[in-house]
Parts: structure tokens; sequence; C-alpha cells
């Protein structure tokens, strides 16, 4: 079976932006470790700070909204109730109506960092009083280098 490979863009690790975000006592599931739904609440979590930096939040994005059209996410070893998750996040390829953020997630273990969870997301400009997909602006894609 084809496993999903994610290739980062080039540079992510010079221009990333990096939070640290403790894991909680309720994302650990049945097998004792942090379950793949509590990984995707870390992507929004690091999202969330990613873009606050800028002055932006996912209903207040330079005069639109944000919404996430996939997700890629690639698992690589566990994270434990009172491990600290070391999130990276940088954009890439903006288009007409979003852009892609990669995200690498990693842990602290005997003094190395070490890889949890590389991913991706693809977030849509949308009007979510009108229900329809916006134009990235022009403003985001400046604060983001683009």
């Amino acid at each position: 079976m084809a496993r999903t490979r994610l290739e980062f863009p080039e540079g992510f690790a010079s221009r990333a932006f990096t939070c640290s975000i403790p894991v909680r006592i309720t994302d650990i599931n049945y097998g004792n470790h942090v379950g793949n739904d509590s990984i995707l609440s870390l992507l929004h979590e690091a999202r969330m700070q990613y873009l606050h930096q800028f002055g932006y939040t996912e209903l207040q994005f330079a005069g639109t909204g944000l919404i996430m059209s996939d997700v890629t996410i690639e698992f690589k070893s566990e994270l434990h109730y009172g491990d600290t998750v070391f999130a990276s996040v940088a954009t890439a390829e903006c288009g007409k109506v979003g852009f892609e953020l990669y995200y690498k997630l990693e842990k602290e273990t005997d003094g190395k960092r070490v890889t949890v969870v590389n991913a991706c997301t693809t977030m849509i400009c949308f009007d979510y009083g009108k229900k329809k997909i916006t134009p990235l602006p022009d403003e985001a894609k400046a604060k983001f280098g683009q």
C-alpha cells in the first residue's frame, strides 16, 4: 500500500513560525497516546497561533474568512501526556482563492527533536455570511511573503 509522503517547500525551516503546545490529558485516547483527532486539533492550534502573528484569525482574515478544504497528515511517532509539541508552520503555494500551510510537529526525546507529524492543510478564503469562496486578499499574500 502506498504511503503519503509530504515534500516540504524549499526554505521551510528558515521561515517557519514555531510555537509550543502542551499535550493535554483530553488529547489521549484508549491506546494511551494522542489520538488522530487530537492531532488535527493541535494543527488547528498551531494555525491559529501562526495567523495571530499577522493579526488574523480564521474568521477575520484581511476582510474575509478561512475554511479548510483538505488536510494531509503523515504520522511518524507517538505523543503522550506530558509531552510538549513544538509546532512549525509556514505558508506555501498561494493561489487565487487560498494557500497551503505546512506543519512539522516535533517532541523532544533524550535532548533531540523527533518528528511526530508532517502535515499540510489547504486553506480557502470564504465569506461565511454569503457561503461563498472569495479571492485571497493581496494584503495576506504580502504578509505571507508570496
